[in-house]
């Protein structure tokens, strides 16, 4: 079955892929070898379709807005003794908004750069991200580069999810007269509720 990793409810209809990991050139390829989903209780069931001298699979949870993607290598061994009664466990993931705004008009030639990370995990990777920038000229964020905001009057706002209940880190970096200055927030953002930093300079 497929359970919330804090509560322990059941999550149905969720897609899982199976693949199996070759090693190739010290490292890790998949191959795909099935899926299956779960059905309306959380539960499945799935015949794995074993590989020739494969000894490693990955079950892998897609995720989509309300949980993050999981993947879970079991070796033949664990198949062996747990597969009748195998649980996975999903995140959830929850509403976060990075705000930034400059108020210092004298200074044109500074840049802000912007990261962060929630459970360990570059934020940019783990969900889908939108930007909003409300400033009234052509300084702000491009394309090239998303995260980084140069000199004149900057308000934006990123948009995204992270785990909810884990720690998240966002890190800024100013550069202005040729130093540079560092800067972190450290929030624990909960599940279902809004979760904001504002970050002023």
């Amino acid at each position: 079955m497929v359970l919330d990793e804090e509560t322990k409810t059941v999550i149905p209809n969720r897609k899982i892929i199976v693949q199996a990991l070759v090693q190739s050139d010290k490292k890790l390829m998949p191959f795909y070898i099935g899926e299956f989903c779960t059905d309306s209780s959380g539960h499945f069931a799935y015949s794995l379709r074993k590989a020739k001298n494969i000894y490693l699979y990955d079950f892998c949870i897609v995720g989509d807005s309300s949980y993050a993607f999981s993947n879970n290598k079991l070796d033949l061994n664990e198949l062996n003794k747990y597969g009748k009664f195998l649980t996975f466990y999903l995140s959830r993931l929850t509403d976060f908004t990075i705000a930034i705004e400059r108020q210092n008009k004298t200074l044109l030639h500074e840049s802000l750069y912007v990261s962060w990370k929630s459970n360990g995990i570059d934020g940019k990777k783990l969900y889908p991200y939108s930007i909003k920038n409300y400033g009234t000229n052509d300084y702000d964020n491009t394309s090239d580069m998303p995260f980084k905001w140069i000199g004149g009057d900057i308000k934006s706002v990123i948009k995204t999810k992270v785990y909810a209940d884990k720690e998240t880190i966002v890190r800024w970096e100013l550069y202005k007269n040729w130093k540079i200055k560092e800067f972190t927030d450290t929030i624990f953002c909960k599940r279902d509720v809004f979760n904001y930093v504002y970050f002023k300079y």
